[in-house]
C-alpha cells in the first residue's frame, strides 16, 4: 500500500465512455482516487451514490473523483445509468494500476483465499503526491471523512 508523501503511480485507464483518462492530464487538480470491488453491489453502490451527492463540494475544492474497479467499461456505463452517477469510473481489468497502488491483495471469505480489491481511497495533490490514504474503507461516513481531510490539506497547502 502506498504511503503518505510518496509519488502516486502514473496511470492511464479507460473511463465508462472508453475515453482514456491519464493522471498526467490531471496535474494541477486534487484527485480523490478510490478503489472498490464491483459495480452494482450494495456497498459499492452506496459509496458511488454518496460521492455523486458530494460531487459539487469536491469540485469547489478543485478535486476530481475517480472510482476504479476491475469491471469493464460497459459494466461501468450500466452502473452509472442505473444509479444516475455523476462521477467518473475507470476500468482496470488487468489490475495493473491496482497492484501499483497496493490495493490488489489476498483476501479471505468463507475459508477461501483469492485475490481481490481492498476498498481504499487516496487523496493525491496537484503535484501527484499522495497526501492521504484510507485503507480497508467502511462506506458509512467515508465520503465525509475524505472531504474533511481534503479541506484540512487545502488549509496547509
Amino acid at each position: 500500500m502506498l504511503k503518505i508523501d510518496e509519488k502516486a503511480p502514473e496511470f492511464c485507464l479507460p473511463n465508462q465512455d472508453d475515453i482514456e483518462i491519464c493522471s498526467r492530464d490531471l496535474k494541477g487538480k486534487w484527485i480523490v482516487l478510490y478503489f472498490y470491488p464491483r459495480d452494482n453491489t450494495p456497498g459499492c453502490t452506496k459509496q458511488a451514490c454518496e460521492f455523486t451527492e458530494a460531487l459539487a463540494d469536491f469540485v469547489d475544492l478543485n478535486a476530481i473523483i475517480l472510482g476504479v474497479s476491475a469491471d469493464t467499461t460497459k459494466k461501468h456505463r450500466n452502473f452509472i445509468e442505473k444509479q444516475s452517477l455523476g462521477i467518473t469510473l475507470l476500468s482496470d481489468e488487468s489490475t495493473e494500476v491496482m497492484q501499483k497502488y497496493g490495493v490488489w491483495q489476498l483476501k479471505k471469505n468463507y475459508g477461501k483465499e483469492y485475490m481481490g480489491i481492498v476498498r481504499s481511497t487516496f487523496i493525491i495533490d496537484p503535484e501527484g503526491i499522495v497526501k492521504a490514504v484510507f485503507e480497508k474503507v467502511r462506506v458509512k461516513e467515508h465520503i465525509a471523512k475524505v472531504k474533511a481531510t481534503l479541506e484540512e490539506l487545502l488549509k496547509v497547502a
